[in-house]
């Protein structure tokens, strides 16, 4: 099976980066013409009486003598549009666009075993190798309400031309990029969970970086986000990782200190799925039992 591609490790404290977006431009507006007049035009000539005519005639402008009756000129009239209602504004179709605020925490399921159609928003964190991509695909796939699936190395890979790869050294631009990609990552989890669409993110949040980590991510999708921690032994992800190819394949060094970091989960009070002996359908069963547990009792984080 596939599994999650997992970030070179990031440095454990730092500062805070904020991001705000620039104020916008106020519209200006059109400068006031001159005051509305009546028409200007030529003069009128003087009024004269109509010439009486038969039945079934009438007279032309020329004088010319009565003429048949043309066919009346439908009058023509400028297309009309209905006003937008209020409700509509915010829509793009009829998808309805997220109001901006917190995604709050879900009902708890009717069957405390499995989460049901509840619709809920989940995070999956995870090192290189734990398999976090595959399960969370998975277990969307195998609900029975819809449910959206976002992987945040898929979405940090977007950017093309000017990609900031972390293997090539940790800095400010791939900093940047992994924010960017986790505020993306939350508009579209809030935007699936505002059309009633579930949504699971998976992402390698680490323990020792709160502000940009977990903390981060409650601030893009809100205090409803419920996180688990999928966490095999070392040696499964070692053996994950040595057969990924590419930049998505990590030094084993790299690998394990991600490792020893996702330890620090332990006694944080997140639920831990450790998969090392568990195939993927089992892995997402566990998950969905970990998640309805969650959903009626929440961890505090």
């Amino acid at each position: 099976m596939q599994h999650v591609v997992g970030a070179p490790l990031p440095p454990p404290h730092g500062p805070a980066q904020i991001w705000a977006s620039a104020a916008p431009h106020g519209t200006p507006h059109p400068p006031a013409g001159p005051p509305a007049g009546p028409p200007v035009g030529p003069p009128q000539p003087p009024h004269t009486p109509p010439v009486q005519q038969p039945p079934g005639f009438t007279t032309h402008g020329n004088g010319n003598g009565p003429q048949p009756h043309a066919p009346a000129p439908q009058p023509h009239h400028a297309p009309q549009h209905a006003p937008v209602p209020p409700a509509a504004r915010d829509t793009t179709g009829h998808i309805q666009l997220p109001p901006g605020g917190p995604v709050p925490l879900p009902a708890p399921p009717t069957a405390a075993a499995h989460t049901g159609n509840t619709t809920l928003a989940v995070l999956l964190i995870g090192p290189a190798g734990a398999g976090k991509t595959t399960v969370a695909k998975y277990w969307a796939q195998s609900r029975r309400v819809p449910t959206a699936h976002i992987s945040l190395d898929d979405v940090r890979e977007w950017v093309c031309s000017g990609f900031a790869d972390p293997q090539a050294g940790w800095n400010d631009h791939s900093e940047a990029q992994y924010r960017l990609a986790r505020r993306t990552c939350g508009f579209a989890a809030r935007n699936f969970l505002a059309n009633n669409i579930s949504c699971i993110v998976d992402d390698a949040v680490f323990p020792d970086r709160p502000v940009v980590g977990l903390g981060g991510w409650k601030r893009h999708v809100g205090p409803g986000l419920l996180p688990v921690v999928l966490l095999p032994g070392l040696e499964i992800v070692l053996e994950r990782n040595a057969k990924r190819s590419g930049n998505r394949r990590l030094s084993d060094e790299e690998v394990a200190r991600i490792h020893g970091r996702m330890a620090g989960w332990y006694g944080s009070g997140l639920p831990i799925i450790d998969n090392s002996q568990y195939d993927v359908p089992t892995t997402a069963q566990l998950l969905d039992e970990t998640l309805a547990r969650a959903m009626a009792s929440p961890p505090t984080w």
